[in-house]
């Protein structure tokens, strides 16, 4: 791991510019006292002093007693089931004929991260769903010492974002400000507890805004800072000079991977957006998305030929679905999405990615091209298909609930809708389907989400036969349904 300059010099440097230059020149080697000007000598130690020539030193301590005491650590466990070492040692009948215990194969894991107070009144704590996600338990840990079990409220793990409450008093807070003031250059300090090391302070600045494009990670508009993050930050306090939160910490990109600690790239999430999941949580337990009803494919080079477009940037809509807020603005298949608020669309990814950003109600100003016009229309999302129960869908997926695939898998290239549970002796049951299944096709035909699901089931066809992706092996196979 590769150090990074320590804020106080930096800023130092900014601020007082030729002060550190005097510094240097007045310093009197001990060898030569004779040599010594006829001032008040420089105190002699480690550190720099208070004040040189009557001018106090920058230093983050004041603020940073502010923030420090709001920012926790937190400790979770689960139970994972450890693979059995003999193909037959899960069959009971196996283990009782040669003596085996009964007993569970399961091992305790245990994981650390950070989470930040936002409202120390009712004691929410703001965190990333990574950090307590799968969790039995989750564990607080004040800056004073106390430690607390904590409540969960609610996660989005498309955003990244958790909310748990603590039942404490005095607690401290650090609000919560809009960071779309954030400009690049500013400064920003990172506050954690990587490695497990406990609280630690780091300082850098903003890197880069709106950082989108990086797999596995849902939606994104991380802001890029150099300010140090390595494992164990996460879900940390990403501050300006003033305290204000403006960030959750989340992830570090490093080609060696998280373990091998921070090289000058770390996201966090805006507090913006992670405000805006956060009351979402709080309210309701869920966040709720906008669509506009589309389809959209990327653009190749026989298409934009075919289309006499000057480049390949941008979404070609496919399909624009009936009642839909696309359909109402006048959008059109074969219309080309180039920008959505503002915002360069060069490639479906980013589209969607703007778009579930953005919360039901809000409108979204499109830059389409068509027929070689520049048109601007104006869709206003409505709220996203989220979860469907089987029995609503066809009497032969009876007992299986599906839901949208996260965001995050879909980022990884996976498309599909996922079982979510599995009702005991249902029909989906009987039929072989099993929780956590991942449906991509019905009938061979590709099956990309929830609302493609349902209207594949509206004629309710005589022959169902799910395509599946199945296990951490990604088994693919197809189940008929009877």
């Amino acid at each position: 791991m590769r150090p990074i300059p320590q804020f106080a010099s930096m800023l130092l440097a900014a601020m007082v510019g030729g002060l550190v230059v005097a510094c240097m020149r007045d310093e009197v080697p001990l060898a030569d006292p004779i040599a010594a000007p006829a001032r008040a000598a420089l105190p002699i130690g480690g550190g720099l002093p208070a004040a040189v020539d009557g001018q106090p030193l920058p230093s983050l301590a004041p603020m940073l007693e502010q923030v420090t005491p709001a920012v926790v650590n937190i400790y979770t466990t689960q139970r994972i089931r450890v693979r059995a070492t003999h193909p037959l040692a899960d069959d009971p009948f196996f283990r009782r004929f040669f003596g085996m215990p009964n007993i569970p194969q399961e091992r305790v894991a245990q994981s650390l991260g950070s989470g930040v107070i936002v409202d120390a009144e009712r004691g929410y704590v703001l965190t990333n769903h990574h950090v307590i996600e799968g969790a039995e338990s989750v564990s607080v840990t004040l800056a004073d010492g106390r430690t607390l079990e904590a409540e969960f409220i609610g996660s989005d793990p498309d955003t990244d974002v958790a909310v748990i409450r603590i039942p404490a008093e005095d607690l401290s807070a650090i609000p919560l400000v809009d960071s779309n003031a954030l400009r690049v250059g500013d400064f920003v300090v990172a506050v954690g507890n990587p490695f497990g090391l406990g609280q630690t302070v780091t300082s850098g600045i903003v890197s880069a805004l709106g950082r989108s494009g990086l797999r596995g990670l849902g939606y994104q508009n991380f802001i890029q800072t150099d300010a140090s993050i390595n494992p164990g930050n996460s879900g940390g306090a990403l501050v300006n000079l003033r305290g204000e939160l403006v960030g959750v910490n989340t992830a570090i990109f490093n080609p060696g991977g998280s373990r091998e600690g921070n090289i000058g790239i770390g996201f966090a999430i805006p507090s913006s957006l992670a405000s805006e999941v956060m009351n979402q949580l709080i309210s309701t337990g869920t966040v709720q998305r906008g669509t506009l009803g589309i389809q959209t494919r990327r653009i190749t080079p026989e298409i934009a030929q075919a289309l006499n477009l000057g480049s390949r940037r941008g979404a070609l809509v496919t399909e624009v679905r009936d009642g839909t807020p696309a359909a109402e603005s006048g959008l059109r298949a074969g219309d080309v999405i180039v920008s959505a608020n503002g915002q360069r669309v060069d490639e479906p990814a980013a589209l969607h990615n703007i778009e579930g950003l953005l919360p039901v109600g809000r409108e979204v100003v499109l830059e389409v091209l068509r027929d070689g016009r520049t048109l601007s229309l104006s869709p206003i999302l409505q709220p996203r298909l989220t979860l469907l129960e089987g029995a609503r869908l066809d009497p032969r997926l009876a007992g299986a609930t599906f839901v949208e695939l996260d965001e995050r898998y879909r980022q990884q290239g996976l498309s599909g809708v996922r079982v979510s549970a599995i009702e005991p002796n249902s029909r989906a049951a009987r039929n072989g389907l099993r929780e956590d299944d991942l449906v991509v096709q019905l009938n061979r035909r590709n099956v990309a989400d929830l609302e493609g699901l349902r209207r594949a089931l509206d004629d309710a066809p005589p022959q169902m036969i799910l395509g599946l992706v199945r296990g951490r092996g990604a088994i693919r196979g197809e189940l008929a349904m009877r």
